[in-house]
C-alpha cells in the first residue's frame, strides 16, 4: 500500500472528509541500452515517484511517494504500471502506509500491473497500518505475458498494538487478481473486519498478516521456502501450477516483514533471475 508514513506515534487522527484526494500515477518501464529506464511517467494529484535508483546494475528501483502522509475516507489512489519486454523494475515505498479511521466513508486504492514477454516486475510496498475504524477497499490486478516474471506482496498491520489499539471496528476489503495470458492464476477476495480479526478461523487476534505471490516458481523454490519456514507457527506456503503463494500471521508487522524479506531473498534467483539486492530504503 502506498501512503507515506510520517510517524505520528499513538495520537488519534481525524480527517474523515467525504471529499478526499483523487490521485493517479502511470509508470512505464522499458529496456534501453542494457538497463531499465522509467520511460513514461504521468501523475495527477498527490502521487508521484522519486528518481530511479540502480543499486544492482540494470534493474530500476523506484519509490512511490504520497505527500499527504496518509489515506482517509473519500481518498482514491490509482496506479497503472506497465513493464515492457525485457525490462526489470522493483517498486517499493519509502516507509509504511497509513489508512486512518473513518466516520463511515470508504478509502479506495486500485493498482493495475501489466508485465510483457521477458519482463520482470517486483511490487514490494512496505507494510500498511490500518487504524482501528478505518474502512478501505484495495484492488491489485496483475496481467502477465507467457514468459513474464512477477513477485508481489501485501503486508497489513491492523490496529496499533504498541498503543493498545486492536481492530474492534473497521474493514479492510482486499482483492488480488493474477492473470497469465488472460487465464486466471489467482482470484482472491479477503474481507477483514472485527469478527475476522478475533475469530479462530480468522486472524486469531494477530495484528499483522500478509501474502506474497511469485511467478514462475519451481518445485525447488517451494522446497526452499518450506525449509525456511520449518515448524514455525503462523507461516505457510503452497504452489499452484507455477504460482507460489506464501502467507503469514504474526503479532508484530516488523517481524512478519522480515520473514517475507527472507522468503523474497530465497525465491528471487529462480523467479526473476537475480540475487537478492534489498532497496536501500528498507534499512532506514
Amino acid at each position: 500500500m502506498l501512503a507515506d508514513l510520517k510517524e505520528a506515534g499513538c495520537a488519534s487522527v481525524a480527517g474523515n472528509s467525504a471529499q478526499g484526494w483523487e490521485a493517479k500515477l502511470e509508470l512505464g518501464f522499458a529496456q534501453r541500452h542494457g538497463k531499465t529506464v522509467l520511460a513514461h511517467r504521468r501523475h495527477y494529484g498527490p502521487l508521484t515517484v522519486q528518481r530511479p535508483f540502480y543499486p544492482e546494475g540494470g534493474v530500476c528501483h523506484v519509490y512511490i511517494l504520497h505527500p499527504p502522509g496518509g489515506i482517509v475516507a473519500g481518498d482514491h489512489l490509482s496506479l497503472e504500471i506497465d513493464a515492457e519486454a525485457d525490462s526489470h523494475a522493483l517498486i517499493t515505498t519509502p516507509a509504511a502506509g497509513k489508512f486512518y479511521r473513518s466516520a463511515g466513508g470508504l478509502a479506495r486504492q486500485d493498482v493495475s500491473i501489466t508485465v510483457a514477454e521477458g519482463a520482470a516486475l517486483e511490487w514490494l510496498p512496505q507494510e500498511t497500518i490500518v487504524y482501528e475504524g478505518a474502512r478501505l477497499r484495495s484492488t491489485v490486478k496483475v496481467e502477465l505475458a507467457s514468459k513474464a516474471r512477477f513477485i508481489g506482496w501485501e503486508i497489513l498491520s491492523l490496529g496499533r498494538p504498541a498503543c493498545g489499539e486492536r481492530f474492534d471496528e473497521g474493514l479492510a476489503d482486499l482483492d488480488w487478481q493474477v492473470y497469465c495470458r488472460d487465464r486466471p492464476l489467482l482470484l482472491e477476495r479477503l474481507k477483514l473486519d472485527a469478527r475476522a480479526f478475533s475469530a479462530r478461523w480468522g486472524l486469531q487476534g494477530c495484528s499483522a498478516c500478509g501474502t506474497l505471490f511469485a511467478y514462475p516458481a519451481g518445485a525447488e523454490t517451494l522446497a526452499a521456502v518450506q525449509q525456511l519456514i520449518g515448524d514455525a507457527k503462523g507461516r505457510g506456503v503452497t504452489r499452484m501450477d507455477d504460482l507460489l503463494v506464501c502467507r503469514a500471521l504474526d503479532c508484530r508487522s516488523d517481524r512478519l516483514r522480515a520473514f517475507f524479506e527472507r522468503v523474497w531473498a530465497v525465491m528471487r534467483p529462480d523467479c526473476v533471475r537475480r540475487e537478492a539486492c534489498a532497496p536501500r530504503i528498507w534499512a532506514t
